[in-house]
């Protein structure tokens, strides 16, 4: 196989050889003359062989085919009949096959970019300029010779005719995609070398009698270059495809170089004549010509501001509308019926971090191309940066659009399910165009905090949107000003009521606003970020605290200590050895720690369960706080590592009667006993829910009945109590 993948790199060495060896015979000779030939016929029958199933080559192969005709026929006129007629047969094979060459380039061109304006409008500014040039100092010599008859004018003028249109194909050829493949480029230059040959002698041989080889390297290398090309694996593959926008845009320097010199070629000629034959300037040819290359540049120029323009309209990695494109549009929407709505990708960060960015802009795609499947005739699907996508719709309904949100995504290897949050604003009753994203980003933002899916903005909405900002920047100066502390709460033995553990709680005791509930400010740090830096605190000040016990309570003090963590937390790349450095730092034993997630922070969250393990790993218990509240409870005790249950005020508030809430509570306890599950009953109140659960199988309880959060602990009569 690796044979004939090196193929034609024998072919190239052994054509260039033979291409030296016909210079070493004496010019003109009949062994001279049979390597061209057998040169020409060689690489015909190479690129007949190796054109199977490609009908570009096959036209290359039986061009190819009919050059080494005419150079035989031409061998024939010259050393059997001792002539050199013009024209002749062997012309006629030469034209004839011009035609089947420029067809197998248009052929190739086709596969490769398509229907590509930019490429033919390039192409043609290179054909114009350049056929400019054989015109007047080749082409028209030869149609003003009255030394010779018409016909053979006709024949002469044919070559350097077929030489333009052969240069503006391969013009075309090298500015597709296609001539990324090293076949292609073999091909390119097989042309290049052809057509520099051609119009070489052409020139040469009308303004002196040179006559020379240097002509027939050009001639014999050609053939050798179209073999190779036709033997090189990369021109079997399938012609890769370039978008036809992409293609306007993508400027090399070859091309930039090949554009500006063709344009420059009209005024060169005009100054070439000015110098050489200032009274006999053609005018007319030269003037036509300048002005099809002005108009041809005018029209490229203008297609490039278009492609530049519908570019910066468009989100380069899903090819969607841009924020600057959606805001023009609101802005023609403004008074109308129509809505605007803003998507935001939860915790597509712990994607990026978990999976990579590469599957996360695959997730980017997916997502686009799903809303825009969704999408009816007038809508508008933008992406306004990040993992925010937004939505102009003629009506208000966004329900097609949550629901294929809610169907899992393939993000290379990757099959997952994302959720999204989605506020909704109108634009009829406002004249400012970025007030309809104002507000649907607040709405987005309070669906965020509440949980919800999707939210309709209200008046509401922006006031609340207001505490939060403010909160949100009294927060950094909280943290910056010492203004948390911490509090704890037992959790008890029953029945002896011993407490065996605590739970540290974060409180906020705010300058002016006083003691602010965590319920409050838990959320606006969860979604600006500081709940890290928060979590951290708390995480270190809880182990400090729970160290300080151990050493000065020893066997009386609380066996461990629960420290709430948040999802956001959890989706940090190292929150594992974040823990493992407080450990360190602090001297507590990771068995005498418990942290405690809630079944929303790890649900369908790879990245969350990974950190999970690796905080088990370290020898720190995990508590799945509020079960039976998520979305799939049971489920998550497959998966997640879990070793604490606390089950949920709203199953403790009923047991003791007959309702659905003790049935639950009932069947928790079989659930933990049966998979060795450590429970523990959450808000427990009164004397009796604590005798009931006990009867139930609990023994281990935390509620008001015990004691309220407090910040120190306190011994009294041998028991744990919480100093008020």
């Amino acid at each position: 196989m690796r044979g004939r993948e090196r193929l034609w790199m024998w072919w190239t060495v052994a054509g260039l050889l033979a291409v030296a060896g016909y210079f070493m015979l004496p010019q003109g000779s009949r062994a001279a003359s049979l390597v061209y030939d057998g040169l020409g016929a060689s690489a015909a029958l190479v690129m007949l062989a190796a054109a199977r199933g490609r009908p570009a080559w096959w036209l290359f192969a039986t061009g190819t085919l009919l050059w080494a005709a005419g150079d035989a026929v031409y061998s024939y006129y010259v050393y059997e009949l001792h002539q050199e007629p013009f024209p002749s047969v062997a012309d006629a094979l030469y034209l004839v096959a011009y035609p089947l060459l420029v067809a197998g380039v248009f052929t190739l061109v086709r596969q490769g970019a398509g229907r590509s304006r930019a490429a033919v409008l390039d192409a043609s500014i290179v054909a114009t300029g350049v056929g400019l040039v054989l015109w007047t100092f080749v082409m028209q010599p030869i149609a003003h010779d009255g030394s010779v008859g018409v016909g053979t004018r006709m024949v002469a003028l044919a070559y350097p005719a077929f030489d333009v249109l052969l240069l503006a194909m391969l013009a075309r050829l090298l500015v597709s995609g296609a001539v990324r493949d090293t076949g292609i480029r073999l091909l390119a230059a097989s042309f290049t070398v052809l057509t520099c040959a051609d119009v070489a002698y052409s020139v040469v041989t009308a303004y002196t009698s040179y006559d020379g080889g240097f002509f027939d390297a050009g001639w014999l290398l050609s053939y050798v270059l179209w073999a190779a090309a036709a033997l090189h694996p990369s021109s079997k593959r399938p012609a890769r495809k370039t978008d036809p926008g992409e293609d306007g845009l993508r400027f090399g320097w070859v091309r930039l170089l090949a554009l500006a010199s063709s344009a420059l070629l009209a005024p060169g000629v005009l100054l070439v004549q000015g110098v050489t034959q200032p009274r006999d300037i053609d005018w007319l040819p030269v003037g036509s010509c300048a002005v099809v290359l002005f108009l041809l540049v005018g029209v490229r120029m203008a297609g490039l501001v278009r492609q530049v323009r519908r570019l910066a309209m468009r989100d380069d990695l899903t090819g969607l509308a841009n924020r600057r494109e959606l805001e023009l549009r609101i802005r023609a929407a403004l008074g109308s019926a129509t809505t605007v709505a803003l998507i935001d990708l939860d915790d597509f960060k712990a994607i990026n971090d978990r999976l990579g960015h590469g599957v996360g802009d695959r997730l980017l795609v997916a997502v686009a191309e799903r809303l825009r499947s969704v999408a009816r005739p007038g809508d508008t699907v933008a992406r306004l940066g990040g993992d925010e996508f937004a939505l102009l719709l003629a009506s208000g309904d966004v329900t097609g659009f949550a629901d294929a949100l809610d169907q899992p995504f393939v993000a290379g290897a990757h099959r997952l399910l994302v959720r999204a949050s989605i506020g909704v604003a109108d634009c009829e009753d406002t004249a400012d165009p970025f007030e309809p994203l104002r507000r649907a980003d607040v709405a987005m933002y309070a669906a965020k905090v509440t949980g919800g899916r999707q939210l309709h903005y209200d008046a509401g909405l922006d006031t609340r949107a207001t505490e939060h900002a403010e909160l949100g920047a009294d927060l950094r100066t909280g943290l910056d000003e010492s203004q948390f502390f911490m509090v704890y709460q037992p959790i008890v033995a029953l029945p002896s009521g011993d407490t065996v553990a605590v739970e540290a709680l974060v409180r906020w005791q705010h300058p002016v606003r006083g003691l602010v509930n965590p319920a409050d400010f838990v959320p606006v740090a969860e979604h600006n970020g500081l709940i890290v830096e928060l979590g951290a605190w708390i995480l270190r000040e809880s182990c400090t605290r729970m160290a300080s016990w151990r050493a000065t309570l020893g066997e009386r003090a609380p066996q461990r200590v629960s420290v709430n963590v948040s999802a956001r937390q959890l989706s940090e790349p190292d929150f594992a050895g974040t823990v493992a450095a407080v450990l360190r730092a602090t001297g507590l034993p990771a068995r005498c720690l418990v942290v405690e997630v809630t079944e929303t922070a790890v649900f369908d969250s790879d990245t969350a369960l990974d950190t999970l393990r690796a905080v088990r790993a370290l020898g720190v218990r995990i508590a799945l706080d509020d079960f039976g509240t998520g979305h799939s409870s049971l489920g998550l005790l497959q998966t997640a590592p879990v070793d604490i249950l606390k089950v949920d005020k709203s199953f403790i508030d009923h047991v003791g009667t007959p309702s659905r809430q003790a049935v639950i509570a009932r069947a928790l306890i079989d659930v933990s006993n049966h998979l060795e599950l450590t429970a523990i009953a959450e808000g427990v109140e009164t004397a009796a829910q604590a005798e009931e659960l006990y009867r139930l199988g609990y023994r281990f309880v935390q509620g008001y009945h015990f004691g309220r959060p407090a910040p120190e602990l306190a011994i009294s009569d041998g028991q744990h109590q919480l100093a008020a």
